[in-house]
């Protein structure tokens, strides 16, 4: 029996957290909000980011995130990416030297333009930290469906964490592709908007097909120009992820492009939302890492434009179409 800490209480921390607990794990769920800590420990449930799932009497949850951690194996890493740097920095001083931190947030952190486990290698120090990514959504793991899911890292800490999370109905592969495990996590959320905008217009199976395939041509570019193996994006981290979050009716980032193509503002979605869509801030990091290594995101920045320049919808469909004509392995 392993003692794990999951940092963060949304839909995604939560269906871990009671996984893990499931397995018979030792779990404590930390929770920003203290009244869902205290749901959790009374009546055994989340009902503000899970709602109608009971969870399992064993997990315990904190608002202490000393508490959380102190003295686990294994900590998971849930908060949204853009708060990764200063929760787990919270966590830090209480973490035991090698603790096993699995990164299971999918974005990039604007400021610095890193991922992930960069974020956690500079403030975890010392720590064995792998990347946890694919096609997952919380309410399927949470209902025990079959999922598959990839662990980047280090091959000692990813076949670690690769035992730890495994069950019945939680397969995990290993990885030694890190780069592009975690971008293909994180730039994915982009397409998934733009596949949204189109559903939200009122298109159909053509058009859906074409911006999955050049979607995925964009992040592959990136990814490689960055250090990425290519195959890693016909895998789960890559393809399987994108073609879940583009088309599921579960996925944030989707339900955001559809509620832009039927004609709200990005200000007037995030109004009425919670759970944060990464693929937002994720719009901006992409293309400046594109500048950065000098690779073309055409689908990206119109996505980007859409949602921070309020340029129409159709325009930007319109503006891709009539792009410079190439081959198709060209940008």
């Amino acid at each position: 029996m392993s003692r794990v800490a999951v940092i963060g209480a949304g839909s995604w921390g939560t269906a871990l957290a009671n996984m893990m607990a499931l397995k018979g794990e030792r779990v404590t769920l930390w929770a920003y909000e203290p009244e869902v800590a205290a749901e959790v420990n009374t009546r055994h449930r989340n009902d503000l980011f899970l709602p109608e799932a009971p969870l399992e009497p064993s997990l315990a949850a904190t608002t202490d995130i000393a508490e959380a951690v102190s003295g686990a194996d294994v900590v998971i890493s849930a908060a949204p990416s853009h708060a990764v740097r200063a929760v787990m920095r919270g966590a830090a001083p209480s973490l035991l030297g090698g603790t096993l931190v699995i990164s299971a947030s999918k974005g990039l952190e604007l400021a610095g333009l890193k991922r992930m486990t960069e974020v956690l290698q500079e403030v975890v120090p010392g720590a064995a930290i792998v990347a946890l990514s694919g096609p997952t959504f919380a309410r399927e793991v949470y209902e025990r469906q079959p999922t598959a899911a990839t662990v980047a890292g280090a091959p000692p800490a990813a076949r670690r964490a690769q035992q730890v999370l495994t069950t019945p109905h939680f397969r995990t592969y290993t990885n030694e592709d890190v780069v592009g495990v975690e971008l293909g996590g994180a730039l994915k959320n982009v397409i998934a908007i733009a596949a949204g905008i189109l559903e939200g217009l009122g298109l159909g199976s053509n058009p859906r097909a074409a911006l999955i395939t050049r979607g995925l041509a964009e992040i592959a570019r990136l990814g490689v120009a960055m250090g990425a193996q290519p195959l890693t994006f016909a895998g789960l981290a890559g393809m399987g992820d994108l073609v879940l979050t583009a088309t599921g009716p579960l996925s944030r980032n989707r339900s955001l492009g559809v509620e832009l193509g039927r004609g709200s503002t990005l200000e007037q979605v995030q109004a009425k939302r919670l759970s944060v869509a990464e693929g937002v801030g994720t719009a901006k990091a992409a293309l400046a890492l594109g500048d950065r290594v000098g690779v073309e995101l055409p689908i990206m920045r119109e996505v980007a434009r859409v949602l921070f320049e309020g340029k129409p919808t159709r325009q930007a469909i319109a503006d891709l179409m009539e792009r410079t004509l190439k081959a198709e392995a060209a940008a």
